[in-house]
């Protein structure tokens, strides 16, 4: 379980973008501890900030104290821009890797704790946190924006390959699965395809200039594959002299 918890916010528009954010990055539940307007979140500002989220009212929960907020919580971590109670402070960028595989457990309860936007997190609340971490910034400047904040947090933990699905496209070809496509295709189009001499030269000058500088992925080679299949080439990569790697037997191997 991931949360998210707010000890007194007062901008509708900071608390919109973090709920937007945490269905950004996530997703993660949304807990208001004694929130400085109670309607906040009937706010149009609210409204406009968190556009996109659906059943707002199911992913975000108010609550009376940062006790009742952090009560079913195994750990517990505050974020301040201040030295509260002498306590130590660990730098972000630190121990967002040991956090990242805490968030990453589920059988871990992280609670990411953020103070109000002009006071931030008070000594009692830094006392109900196990660990306070700070975000570094320059020194001319060293308060940041509630909602930006949050979002940096979230992306850290929340925005890495294990919690994205692999994007449709597939994966940038290497070196060796780009030859194979420029052979194969000049072997179906220069050879089989093209009628005379000229036509033979003009095809291949164009698979060089464009198949070498064409940003390809995975999937349009396997496209251009099945469309050289279709027109009879059963070449392999070993029939050009390339590395039959396993990913360049499947692009040149049976039709998906």
């Amino acid at each position: 379980m991931r949360r998210v918890v707010l000890v007194r916010p007062a901008g509708p528009r900071n608390v919109g973008m973090v709920l937007r954010t945490c269905e950004n990055f996530g997703p993660c539940e949304l807990v208001l501890v004694d929130p400085e307007r109670p309607a906040l979140l009937l706010h149009p500002e609210f409204t406009q900030m968190s556009h996109g989220v659906a059943d707002v009212a199911e992913k975000v929960r108010v609550v009376d104290t940062l006790t009742d907020a952090l009560a079913d919580c195994s750990v517990t971590v505050g974020f301040t821009a201040r030295v509260r109670d002498n306590r130590i402070r660990e730098n972000w960028n630190e121990v967002r890797e040991q956090l990242g595989a805490v968030a990453a457990d589920d059988r871990e309860r992280l609670a990411l704790v953020f103070g109000s936007e002009m006071s931030g997190l008070s000594v009692d609340d830094a006392s109900l946190c196990q660990r306070l971490l700070h975000l570094r910034t320059a020194a001319e400047h060293t308060s940041l924006n509630l909602a930006i904040c949050v979002g940096i947090v979230l992306q850290g933990l929340y925005g890495g390959e294990r919690v994205h699905r692999r994007e449709p496209g597939g994966h940038p070809l290497t070196g060796a699965e780009r030859e194979f496509l420029k052979a194969n295709l000049k072997h179906t189009f220069v050879e089989h395809v093209a009628r005379s001499a000229e036509a033979k030269r003009v095809i291949a000058k164009s698979v060089d200039r464009v198949f070498s500088r064409a940003p390809l992925e995975t999937s349009d080679a396997r496209a251009w594959h099945m469309m050289m299949r279709s027109l009879g080439s059963v070449m392999r990569p070993s029939d050009f002299g390339l590395d039959p790697s396993p990913s360049a037997r499947r692009l040149g191997g049976e039709a998906e």
